[in-house]
């Protein structure tokens, strides 16, 4: 071998490949993966924190105003004796709002929490999909290594059979160069996507709350992909199921409730009270009283709040509208790419990748028998090597896309109508 190749050679052999800091040869379930992130997610947690806190509302803007306990002296001599008032009085008062405005607020209250628990679904079904196509990233980088480890294996088989032609002197030196180009290439390919399988880890952990560097197993395959729903089955579940509706349609019925709340305003509010009456020079005695506030003084005041309440309700209605505009777009949008996605791995698994495997093993026994050159040998290896690595992106992105299709729908989505 010339002083270049083993040069070359021994470039080739001190290239390395970079480990992954934070992996394990222990298997990933997806189905795993999703039980942790409904369990640990920050944000699945704060919404859950938020759920509780508006179902403790109903009961405290539905109760009574807290009753109130007064004294009073009158006609105290100077200097200030209290024991010689004209009149001592101890009251007990209770404030009354007009029936139905009690209720109407908890009522409203009510509503407030059924939003809550709908955004609370809705922070779930965003982290789930959002960890399954971080689970799919990490599958895909993890594919790619095996594709390039396994072309950098394919790639020194023949180099050592370029070799051995040079040293018979049928081939020339400049293919032995390509072989450690190519080479080369593939351990940085290897290197690179190792690296990558960090940033996918780091991604999937930042999910499930745990530290960047933690170990993850290898995902899983996937399912073999299949899309036998139809648009429109898909559409109606949407429109009955996304959590994002659900908190509009509360929405609506919380400001129609307001509406009603408002026109109750126009209605007075009462207080009633009872006193003690402990007299100086006067025979110990009761009293009471009952007040009626005069919301007719002000009434523009109550005319502004049912226009307000008027306006929120329009508003709410118009916000409905715009949710089941954004339902229909994100379904259909997900469909197409999941079938897109779908249609792509299935040519790549019925066309591609077997007239790649073809070609190359003609390409092989060509180069070995001296019908074909250096260069063709390496043009069908980056051929059959971006045709699997197209296959695997198509298959991550059919995973990716039917997940987005479940979060469009707002639940689970069977992948045929027998599964």
């Amino acid at each position: 071998m010339s002083p270049r190749l083993r040069l070359m050679a021994a470039a080739v052999a001190c290239t390395v490949v970079i480990p992954a800091a934070a992996q394990t040869s222990e298997r990933l379930v997806l189905s795993e993966v999703i039980a942790e992130v409904r369990r640990d997610n920050p944000d699945i947690k704060a919404a859950r924190d938020r759920v509780t806190a508006a179902k403790a509302r109903p009961a405290q803007v539905s109760a009574y105003d807290d009753p109130m306990v007064s004294y009073e002296a009158w006609n105290a001599p100077e200097p200030f004796r209290l024991d010689h008032a004209d009149n001592n009085i101890f009251r007990l008062s209770q404030r009354i709002p007009f029936p139905g405005k009690r209720s109407l607020a908890g009522t409203m209250a009510e509503r407030d929490a059924e939003m809550a628990d709908q955004n609370q679904r809705s922070v779930e079904l965003d982290a789930v999909a959002a960890a399954t196509k971080a689970y799919y990233d990490l599958w895909m980088v993890h594919q790619n290594i095996l594709i390039y480890s396994h072309d950098k294996d394919l790639v020194e088989r023949f180099a050592k059979i370029a070799e051995q032609k040079y040293a018979v002197g049928t081939v020339s030196e400049p293919d032995v160069l390509r072989a450690q180009v190519e080479l080369t290439r593939l351990i940085n390919r290897v290197t690179t996507e190792t690296l990558a399988a960090d940033a996918a880890r780091a991604a999937l952990n930042a999910l499930l709350s745990r530290a960047d560097a933690e170990p993850l197993g290898v995902p899983e395959d996937p399912p073999a992909p299949m899309l036998d729903v139809r648009l429109e089955d898909l559409e109606a579940r949407a429109l009955a199921n996304r959590p994002e509706r659900l908190a509009e349609q509360a929405a609506v019925a919380r400001e129609e409730n307001g509406l009603r709340l408002a026109k109750l305003n126009y209605l007075p509010d009462f207080e009633v009270s009872a006193g003690r009456f402990v007299n100086y020079r006067a025979p110990d005695g009761v009293g009471a009283m009952v007040s009626v506030s005069i919301p007719i003084a002000y009434k523009w005041k109550y005319d502004a709040a049912v226009s307000e309440a008027e306006a929120r309700i329009s508003a709410a209605k118009n916000d409905l509208r715009r949710v089941d505009d954004g339902i229909r777009r994100d379904v259909r949008q997900a469909f197409v790419a999941a079938r897109t996605a779908l249609e792509q791995n299935n040519l790549f698994v019925s066309t591609h990748i077997p007239q790649a495997e073809l070609a190359l093993r003609g390409t092989q026994a060509g180069y070995e028998t001296g019908k074909v050159d250096f260069l063709s040998l390496i043009d069908s290896v980056r051929a059959i090597e971006s045709v699997h690595i197209e296959h695997i992106q198509a298959a991550a992105a059919f995973e990716k896309s039917f997940a987005d299709l479940q979060r469009a729908v707002g639940g689970e989505v069977r992948r045929s109508s027998g599964r």
